[in-house]
């Protein structure tokens, strides 16, 4: 008979964490608990419970478990949990989701076609990915009866909860009207999960509290990277995290009855002594030593009641391990070793590498593992096909310690001559699972072989952290005629994981002179790759030792591909702060390099020097930049190389915005991005498209783009990003005239690190300086725009459009400080010809034709402006409203339009300031000026920037006498609960305490007036 308990003993505290847990979740508010314990304590158990739960409360519930076969395969327990959701239904196919299936692809199967191949995702942007698709999956959930919609709910109780079903309590809220979003994602054993897993799980318990999904994750306390995050987690408080305690003996008593179906009372008290000593309150063992009691006759149902009829001490196996021993002694001999091939096989496992195992047909096949279910041992997987596991990792041990580590090594011998027979291509899995027999069986070269291919496999698929581990443990079997090939391999691995010192000094380790040594070719291109990693990295002197020891292996008769690719990287060195003076030679490096490698190959190193070319070339011109980068994109359209094709685009783009305004290349980029499934890339690329927008007077779109990817970048990691998006963000509102959210930002922008980056001079130039000037601070934005001068003097940088090429001379000829020959030196650099700059530089050169009175050419040159006003509306108008000063003093050109137009789009754009300079400048010249009646312009600067309207102005200005309610109400002909309404406003715009501080406040903006 069954010796499982049917409830939850002794996990109350826990029980209420995960149910609250729950409550929150059907509130809209994710987090994330993880269950911490020894085998067998019940972690499973509690996940069943909160699972059945949640099914009953109509959430979706994705499970996944890690095992140690596969605990190097990337991401195996969330391509469980996603397979677990969408294995009927399909994966959603919401819209919202199209950019981020490629990444999805690695975790979703019916994706990875979308995948380009190649490329391989960071973990972040997969981690990202899989956050909006959870989101998804709980909003889209139409919720009936114990299930999600189109069978994608997942399973709450698969027969892998220590062989104890869970249940729902009586009053439990079931699913209903207005149900919150949200779905559950349970992740079992995550001791043994992959570095990858790991990390993708970091991000989401840093963000869950964003979205609507409950993680709960269980895992023993072994050290590891699993655990690592828990305890960081648990120290950031970002999780629950649950330690579950062994069973006290009164609940070892609870769960003994349960098991055999009788009140407490009725279990005798020397046997529930006797468990609880033994198991050591384990629940898991505590039912195998009452199950081998049971099925040894040794405990016996009498009646009402059950009764020991032997000695406990004599006749029950002193562990488990003997214990089932003896209930496999009792198998028909097939079961028995069906039973010992799959523990060998490990603690979950497919009937069909079973059948490879054991040549079974189907139907003995499948009459054995009933046998063993109903023995107890095992039982299907319904989360995999053709799928089943023992009841517990301890029971597979178990099975395997019952027999002599001889006949353990025969068995393993056995099962990996089978799976080998079979023959490539392994699954990743099953390619570990043959190394771990062969470990097992004692052939440790063969076992290294294995591991060295998976680890490559896996550093092919971008999972640079499993490879790692992978590599190091081939490495460890290695044969020492295999061991150098490993290293190599592993070395590349290194280089890919981040952790270049390691890569280095494995690589300065290599044999030389010996038959283990590398080939030089392959060291050379192993050295080459540091070399490539370092000067990324900008770690100067390394990659000059890299590149001195690769040409030192090569000799006097290199290839001269290699010695080319050499010269590139060499060459990036003139890049780098400090290194200015090596442009010339590595200029001339990269155009020779190039031009071979053109004809003869590789494409690779083709793209590598042209990229190099063209960030040399800008400085001379950007037709000669374009050039290189059109080559650049032919180059890798031609040879099929779609992560080159997007660089090229992307700087092909970039240089377009910067020369004409014209973001169609951008765009091109933006969708190479999105066929790559490059997240960091299209957020990169759409971030130059909102800085765009901003400058095309197109707040919308700015706007839309910066909210779309501001969090999601810093969620990421993509600092560099993050920091130019809150840039834009800021110049968004300095070209508005907005000054109080302009700060906001820019103080957001120097948390992320922005002030002091390359973006400083951005910050000071195209930001802070144009929103001076909107203010009429014509005096702050010669400041901001010196500072700027005074930090690109000492940094030399690549952005053209911090004001040195275009507004700063226009500002200097107004002022006087610059004349012709001044203009002709800023007109000369490649800078002058971007279309935001010659704007402004074509209006000072109309200033300085009109001083030298040759006022026809000027205004002919003000007037050519106009076909391109809408292109930069904001600096069209802001440059007519500067210019028109000084025709006005010189008397040339029609200022009085001019000024108009000026007035009229800034009256539109909320721009007191320069409206009203306008409109002062208008009446200067005579010219009759239409009546702007809003009240805007009354309200102080101070005032206005905090969002104060000119009615709740007018509150505010008569309470300077003190006045109540109800005469406010009657001077003002509204209603009492209005003006309530416009102080209780004003008081949170102001951000004073109470109407008294509201009075004092309006005596200080109006002190010529007395109070009573």
């Amino acid at each position: 008979m069954p010796t499982t308990s049917p409830v939850t003993v002794g996990r109350a505290a826990e029980t209420s964490l995960l149910r609250r847990a729950l409550t929150r979740l059907q509130d809209g508010v994710g987090c994330s608990v993880f269950l911490v314990g020894e085998g067998g304590i019940g972690k499973s158990r509690l996940v069943d419970d909160c699972a059945g739960r949640a099914l009953a409360a109509g959430l979706p519930v994705l499970r996944g478990r890690s095992s140690t076969t596969g605990a190097d395969t990337p991401f195996r327990p969330l391509v469980e949990a996603l397979y677990s959701c969408f294995h009927a239904g399909g994966p959603p196919g919401d819209p919202e989701l199209i950019p981020y299936r490629p990444a999805l692809a690695r975790v979703v199967p019916e994706w990875r076609s979308a995948a380009v191949p190649g490329h391989a995702e960071s973990v972040v942007e997969l981690a990202e990915a899989l956050l909006r698709l959870l989101a998804v999956v709980g909003r889209v959930s139409d919720p009936g009866p114990g299930g999600g919609s189109d069978g994608r709910s997942g399973g709450a109780s698969d027969g892998r909860s220590d062989g104890r079903s869970g249940g729902r309590s009586d009053g439990e809220p079931g699913p209903g009207p207005g149900r919150a979003p949200g779905c559950v994602l349970a992740l079992e054993d995550l001791h043994d999960a992959d570095a990858e897993t790991v990390g993708v799980l970091e991000y989401l318990v840093d963000h869950l509290d964003r979205v609507p999904v409950l993680l709960v994750a269980t895992l023993r306390p072994e050290s590891g990277d699993a655990l690592d995050l828990v305890r960081a987690a648990e120290r950031r408080r970002v999780a629950s995290v649950a330690s579950l305690p062994p069973l006290t003996t009164a609940e070892v008593g609870a769960l003994t009855a349960g098991c055999l179906g009788v009140p407490v009372g009725a279990v005798p008290p020397a046997l529930v002594g006797w468990l609880g000593g033994r198991s050591g309150g384990n629940p898991y063992l505590a039912e195998e030593l009452l199950a081998e009691l049971v099925g040894s006759d040794t405990l016996r149902h009498d009646g009402d009641r059950w009764r020991v009829t032997g000695d406990l001490a004599a006749t029950v196996p002193a562990s488990v391990v003997h214990g089932c021993g003896h209930r496999l002694g009792r198998l028909a001999t097939p079961v028995r070793e069906l039973l010992l091939l799959a523990a060998t096989l490990g603690p979950r496992f497919s009937a069909d590498t079973l059948q490879l195992v054991t040549g079974d047909d189907d139907p003995r096949l499948f009459a054995h593992l009933r046998a063993a279910a109903e023995a107890g041992f095992i039982a299907p997987d319904p989360g995999t096909p053709e799928g089943y596991g023992f009841r517990h990792a301890i029971a597979a041990q178990a099975v395997l310690e019952s027999v002599a580590p001889a006949e353990r090594a025969a068995l393993a011998r056995r099962a990996a001559v089978a799976l080998r027979k079979a023959g490539p291509p392994y699954s990743v899995d099953q390619g570990q699972l043959v190394a771990q027999l062969l470990v097992t069986a004692g052939d440790h070269p063969g076992a290294a072989l294995l591991y060295a291919e998976a680890g490559r496999r896996a550093l092919a698929d971008g999972a640079s952290a499993s490879a790692v581990r992978l590599l190091e443990r081939a490495s460890e079997l290695a044969a020492p005629a295999d061991r150098t090939a490993v290293t190599e391999s592993l070395g590349y691995a290194l280089v890919e994981a981040g952790r270049l010192d390691h890569a280095l000094a494995l690589a300065d380790a290599l044999p030389t002179g010996c038959a283990a040594a590398l080939s030089p070719e392959r060291e050379v291109a192993l050295r080459t790759r540091l070399a490539w990693a370092a000067v990324v990295a900008e770690r100067g002197s390394d990659t000059v030792a890299q590149v001195a020891a690769a040409r030192a292996l090569l000799g006097d008769g290199a290839p001269p591909e290699q010695t080319a690719a050499l010269a590139v990287v060499k060459g990036h060195l003139a890049l780098l702060p400090g290194r200015q003076d090596r442009v010339e030679d590595a200029e001339r490096i990269a155009r020779e390099t190039a031009e071979a490698a053109e004809r003869t190959g590789p494409p690779v190193l083709a793209c590598q020097a042209l990229q190099l070319l063209a960030l040399l070339a800008r400085e001379r011109g950007f037709d000669a930049a374009d050039a290189c980068l059109e080559r650049m994109l032919a180059v890798a359209e031609t040879h099929g190389l779609p992560t080159w094709r997007f660089e090229a685009l992307l700087r092909l783009g970039a240089n377009a915005f910067l020369r004409t305004g014209d973001a169609r290349r951008l765009e091109q980029a933006g969708e190479a991005a999105r066929e790559l499934g490059s997240i960091a890339r299209t957020q990169h690329t759409e971030s130059l498209l909102a800085m765009n927008a901003v400058l095309r007077g197109d707040p919308v779109t700015a706007g839309a783009i910066v909210e779309r990817w501001l969090d999601t970048s810093l969620r990421m990691g993509n600092l560099a990003t993050h920091r130019y998006l809150r840039l834009t963000s800021a110049t968004l509102a300095a070209h508005r005239g907005r000054r109080r959210d302009m700060e906001r930002e820019l103080e957001l922008f120097r948390q992320a690190g922005g002030m002091g980056s390359v973006l400083t001079p951005v910050a000071l130039g195209l930001c802070r300086a144009v929103c001076a000037l909107l203010e009429e601070d014509r005096a702050g934005a010669e400041a901001e725009l010196a500072a700027t001068a005074e930090w690109e003097a000492r940094h030399p940088n690549v952005f053209y459009l911090s004001g040195r090429y275009g507004l700063d001379p226009l500002l200097a000829v107004l002022a006087g400080r610059a004349g012709w020959e001044e203009y002709a030196a800023v007109a000369a650099a490649p800078g002058a010809e971007l279309a935001w700059n010659s704007r402004f530089l074509c209006l000072a050169r109309a200033v300085l034709l009109g001083r030298s009175g040759r006022g026809e050419e000027a205004a002919a040159l003000v007037e050519g402006l106009a076909p391109g006003a809408d292109l930069f509306p904001t600096a069209h108008r802001l440059g007519l409203r500067l210019v028109s000063e000084a025709a006005l003093a010189d008397g040339w050109g029609d200022p009085v339009s001019w000024l108009r137009s000026a007035e009229e789009y800034f009256h539109g754009l909320d721009v007191p300031s320069v409206a009203g300079a306008c409109r002062a400048l208008l009446r200067q010249a005579g010219a009759s000026v239409g009546q702007r009646r809003s009240g805007r312009e009354r309200i102080p600067a101070a005032l206005r920037e905090r969002g104060v309207t000119p009615r709740e102005y007018e509150v505010l200005a008569l309470l300077v006498d003190r006045p109540g309610n109800q005469d406010l109400a009657r001077r003002l002909s509204i209603s009492p609960r209005t003006v309530e309404k416009h102080l209780a406003s004003l008081v949170q715009k102001t951000g004073t305490p109470d109407r008294a501080a509201l009075c004092r406040l309006a005596a200080e903006l109006a002190p010529d007036r007395r109070r009573p």
